[in-house]
């Protein structure tokens, strides 16, 4: 083992107190996905394996440990809306993790109003600043290096409207720091924000 470094292999164990993996992706933007099961329930999750995968069309995604409600709703329906979670809407975020039966909307769990959408059957966030509405174009099962399937589905889907509140526009711009979005970080429920003086520029060399 080197000095500057501790090693370890996965497959023995970390050997630390808590698993660092976690921690060290982190901090991570939160999916906080809607979907509606065909019985016309809406549901709410938020997933802290999620990003956005290409630019155009662009494409949205996230992973679920276990084949939840969320996955099956936009499995069956094809359909799916992001909200970005954010500092004032955090509590609400987090009740809508709670375990609850397929037929309880988490939206009502939480008191958040459901956004009217444009092109897709599934309601937004009305309150988050920014909502993406989705068309599913993959999901996939991960498998491990034996080929082997795990209990984890990535669900991939193509941009089709965008919702963004007009007072975090200034000059055309989105504000991000004012929208005060929320990431996950390692730790049992660890959170963190951003702000513009942790911001710096650097340019693309050319």
């Amino acid at each position: 083992m080197s000095d500057r470094f501790y090693s370890y292999q996965v497959a023995n164990g970390h050997g630390l107190p808590h698993d660092p993996f976690k921690a060290i992706i982190a901090p991570r933007p939160i999916g906080w996905i809607a979907s509606k099961s065909l019985n016309g329930v809406a549901n709410l999750a938020p997933y802290s394996f999620f990003n956005a995968f290409n630019n155009a069309p662009p494409i949205i995604g996230f992973a679920s440990v276990g084949y939840k409600d969320s996955v099956k709703n936009i499995e069956e329906t094809g359909e799916f809306c992001w909200s970005m979670a954010t500092q004032p809407l955090a509590e609400a975020m987090n009740n809508t993790s709670k375990p609850v039966a397929e037929d309880v909307s988490e939206f009502e769990l939480a008191g958040l109003e459901q956004g009217a959408p444009h092109q897709v059957n599934v309601p937004f966030v009305a309150a988050s600043p920014v909502s993406m509405e989705c068309k599913l174009t993959q999901i996939v099962q991960l498998t491990d290096t034996a080929q082997q399937p795990l209990d984890t589905w990535v669900v991939f889907g193509q941009v089709v409207a965008v919702h963004i509140a007009h007072s975090h526009l200034k000059d055309g711009a989105f504000q991000l720091v004012e929208a005060q979005p929320i990431m996950r970080a390692g730790g049992p429920g660890d959170y963190f924000s951003i702000s513009a003086e942790n911001g710096f520029f650097m340019g693309r060399p050319t």
